[in-house]
């Protein structure tokens, strides 16, 4: 018979996925209505100022090598999974909010990205204009400081997250300034998800 504190930690992980799950979807509308009302492009001055590289498959398979390892290190360090999941979906939500509010043509340079499986699967990661904030980015970072401690986690979602930053500026994906505000914010969706689910992030610690 499971122990009152697993039956919290089970509850608590449900909770995250259907959290995550509800986000997600959120999203997909976010970055649907985005794409439907985008009006013209605007000039960077990073990538008025660089070629574009033909970059699409470092950010198409890249995507699914970092999801991938935060599915490992979640399996690995299993405390931490309910809040990676809630800070995730936390993070999506902020993210599907700030997409539903500007919208603004991608960049006119743009690569393009080729249709596989993957992206016709995941649309709303790979071919929508939902520019800001970058969340190729930020989710990576994301998981950095939620495994800070941990330095190969660190480190390997700190690159994974400098990585597609250089992606997507030159493979003109996202505007400059969706990249550097996706740090500030990112940190900023950290400290409220520590807040929120402080009792989640004492069980990852302890």
């Amino acid at each position: 018979m499971l122990r009152f504190a697993d039956r919290r930690f089970i509850h608590s992980f449900l909770a995250g996925a259907a959290y995550l799950a509800i986000a997600l979807v959120i999203q997909s509308y976010a970055v649907a209505f985005a794409t439907g009302s985008a009006s013209n492009s605007v000039t960077d001055i990073v990538l008025s100022n660089t070629p574009t590289l033909p970059v699409d498959g470092y950010f198409i398979y890249g995507t699914v090598l970092a999801a991938a390892c935060a599915l490992v290190a979640s399996l690995v360090y299993l405390r931490r999974a309910p809040f990676v999941l809630k800070s995730g979906a936390l993070f999506f939500f902020i993210r599907s909010f700030f997409v539903s509010l500007t919208h603004i043509n991608t960049f006119p340079t743009q690569v393009a990205i080729t249709p596989n499986a993957i992206t016709r699967l995941f649309p709303f990661v790979f071919t929508g204009k939902d520019l800001f904030f970058s969340g190729h980015a930020g989710a990576p970072f994301l998981m950095a400081l939620i495994f800070w401690d941990k330095p190969a986690l660190r480190y390997l979602f700190l690159g994974f997250s400098i990585a597609f930053a250089f992606v997507v500026l030159f493979g003109h994906l996202h505007y400059s300034i969706d990249v550097a505000a996706a740090y500030f914010i990112t940190y900023s969706i950290f400290a409220l998800a520590k807040y929120l689910f402080a009792s989640d992030f004492a069980r990852a610690h302890s």
